[in-house]
């Protein structure tokens, strides 16, 4: 019986998803779909019983369902548990609806496809303390990385995390700025990696050593202006684009047991975004 997938969110239009996974079904000669779901709040628990009824093998759950979506979950994997947030969602062989957090650890493989795996007893400075900092933090803590900051500014905000990891320590952002040559990796996922609208960059990178590699969650545009900063510096530099691709796939693996061709769909994806 053919097996389809979907993705729900507000807004959904947007969403690479869906041609990411189907290009991955047709590459493996999977008899599969992934369709998008443009899913309101208030349709939340009705859209969650309909896909169950319906017989969706699992599905992706975009901004802003992440949180919301856990009450009609029977179950949670630990590090979705620990962040409070599900991005996938899998019907177990006993109809069971299970949630994931692929974010983070999709962070982490993005991370040491580019610059290799090498870099867990270097010292990692995280730049905000929202949902996605939690992902990425609690996935470095799990993936051995053994020195983790996190700035915000709000440092009780920051404080929180750093509280339920056991390690690392808070700082505030200009703490982070003074102190950013002890950094090797900085990962920024505050709004200045967003290109429209009014932003502003968190702090200045005039202390950025040129050794360091820094990151950005954001893939469209693939060069943030954090990331065109640090590239003035001469850091290494990697793009969200990759965390993207990965999470996806960890997904597309939590489905079907299979781990799709990552390499090729970030070079599509970002032929297709004006990367090069």
């Amino acid at each position: 019986m053919k097996k389809w997938f979907a993705v729900m969110g507000d807004p959904i239009e947007h969403s690479k998803s869906p041609a990411m996974h189907n290009a991955w079904f047709e590459d493996m000669s999977i008899d599969a779909t992934y369709i998008p779901l443009h899913v309101t709040p208030d349709q939340l628990e009705s859209a969650v019983a309909g896909l169950k009824t319906l017989g969706a093998s699992g599905w992706n759950v975009t901004i802003p369902h992440k949180t919301a979506i856990i009450p009609y979950l029977d179950e949670l994997d630990e590090l979705a548990q620990k962040m409070g947030a599900v991005n996938t969602v899998v019907r177990t062989t006993e109809g069971k609806l299970k949630g994931y957090n692929t974010d983070g650890i999709g962070f982490v493989r993005s991370l040491e496809e580019a610059v290799g795996v090498f870099h867990k007893d270097k010292p990692v400075l995280l730049v905000g303390a929202g949902g996605a900092a939690r992902g990425i933090a609690f996935a470095m803590q799990q993936q051995g990385y053994r020195h983790v900051t996190i700035a915000n500014r709000t440092v009780t905000n920051a404080q929180m995390i750093i509280d339920e990891m056991g390690m690392g320590r808070a700082i505030s952002l200009q703490q982070a700025e003074e102190t950013l040559a002890d950094f090797s990796i900085i990962v920024q996922m505050t709004s200045a990696g967003l290109s429209t609208g009014n932003f502003s960059m968190p702090f200045s990178l005039d202390r950025l050593m040129k050794e360091a590699i820094v990151a950005d969650i954001v893939y469209n545009p693939l060069m943030t202006p954090f990331l065109q900063a640090a590239e003035e510096k001469g850091a290494t530099i990697v793009t969200g684009l990759g965390m993207f691709v990965h999470q996806g796939a960890i997904a597309f693996e939590h489905w079907l047991g299979n781990y799709p061709n990552t390499n090729s769909m970030i070079a599509q994806l970002k032929a297709q975004l004006g990367g090069n």
